[in-house]
């Protein structure tokens, strides 16, 4: 009986066309390769298939004018226009009338039960564009628009709308560049022209924050995008000299191509950076004799601490009773005048007596009273650069 079932085993084993072992390993085998190979491809396809959803999901604008038309109407009717987006004449009537021609789209937080992607409110990347270039030149640049607190706070929170527009359209390439590197420009020159403002009127530090965002979104762009750049090297050299001693901006710099970094914009904004860190104050006003008006206006905000330093410097290096200092010079060192040096001088506690000597001691140097040292007062290093230099010249990059 065993012996029937064993060969009946040997029997169904090597039936005519049965495979062997060897045979039944290699098709194993393939039958795995086969069943892989449609799991990967079906994960490919999901994988394009979300991309694609998400191309579809992202919005795109269909709005032609700076301001939606439904906006205008709500704005028109709740009395919330500006008096730059009124008709001209009917801005003391009870109902002002928009202006179709420069009602700009205003900023909105977005709020729980709004649509914000309505593709009707949003502008495209050359509307966006066009209304970033009538800022400048209709608003910005005006001679008959002031004051200009109330300018830089409509131009301000307008560009605030196109950044938004931006974000919402995932916007990028030529357009998105050329949008933030006109409101980078606008933020440097903004901080220099209303520094020492009323806090109520412009707040230097809300300033300080969009323009960080928007410097580091347009240098991603630099980074990540395939165009041409041509003004890459300034907006380089703008973020090292607005950001003076910051690790993070000297580490940016140091990652890009030797070709960039050694221009000449670049190589200037790493030899002040150095002199700041090495807290050299003379040689860095030396070196800022070389900068043009909007670097001067980036490198602005430093000159206060800068000053400071060379004061203290020389109080502790030239502390002798026997020994004076000569006005003047100390004046070519500081990049000021004579009577702005004298001024700063007795600031911090520093004499200058009757034959304009000045008379170092490191126990008489003092910090001055807070509200006391006013920055404006002494931007004449910065001021001489502008000229005969435009608004328009300056923020469209074509000084």
């Amino acid at each position: 009986m065993n012996r029937r079932r064993g060969d009946r085993r040997i029997f169904h084993s090597q039936r005519s066309g049965a495979p062997s072992r060897a045979q039944w390993r290699q098709r194993s085998k393939e039958q795995c390769r086969n069943e892989s190979k449609p799991q990967v491809t079906e994960s490919e396809e999901d994988e394009q298939r979300l991309q694609q959803q998400l191309k579809e999901t992202v919005p795109k604008g269909t709005c032609q004018t700076m301001c939606p038309t439904q906006e205008l109407q709500n704005r028109e009717t709740q009395k919330r226009l500006h008096r730059f987006e009124m008709v001209p004449g009917t801005e003391k009537d009870r109902r002002p009338r928009g202006d179709r021609l420069r009602a700009v789209k205003e900023y909105s937080r977005p709020a729980a039960g709004k649509d914000a992607t309505n593709p009707s409110d949003l502008r495209p990347p050359s509307v966006l564009l066009k209304t970033v270039c009538y800022l400048i030149d209709d608003i910005v640049a005006s001679h008959n628009l002031h004051p200009w607190t109330e300018v830089y706070n409509f131009v301000f929170d307008r560009l605030r709308s196109v950044k938004q527009d931006m974000i919402i359209q995932r916007i990028s390439g030529l357009d998105c560049v050329a949008i933030l590197e006109r409101t980078v420009r606008f933020l440097i020159y903004a901080s220099y022209h209303l520094c020492g403002e009323p806090l109520q009127m412009y707040d230097p530090c809300i300033n300080d924050r969009h323009l960080q965002e928007y410097l580091s979104w347009l240098l991603d762009c630099y980074a990540t995008g395939t165009e041409a750049h041509p003004n890459q090297e300034e907006f380089h050299a703008l973020g090292l000299l607005y950001n003076l001693g910051s690790p993070r901006a000297i580490q940016h710099i140091m990652e890009l191509p030797e070709s960039l970094r050694s221009t000449p914009s670049i190589s200037l904004a790493l030899s002040l950076n150095q002199a700041f860190l090495e807290r050299n104050p003379v040689r860095l006003f030396r070196l800022a004799q070389r900068l043009n008006f909007l670097q001067a206006c980036a490198l602005h905000r430093h000159l206060v601490a800068c000053r400071r330093d060379l004061l203290l410097i020389y109080s502790h290096g030239y502390n002798s009773r026997n020994c004076c200092f000569p006005l003047n010079r100390l004046a070519q060192l500081l990049s000021l005048d004579v009577a702005l040096t004298s001024q700063l001088c007795k600031a911090y506690g520093v004499v200058v007596n009757q034959e304009s000597q000045v008379v170092f001691s490191k126990a008489a140097f003092t910090e001055p009273e807070q509200g006391r040292l006013h920055c404006k007062v002494y931007h004449s290093i910065v001021s001489e650069k502008q000229r005969n230099l435009t608004i328009e010249n300056i923020i469209h990059g074509c000084s």
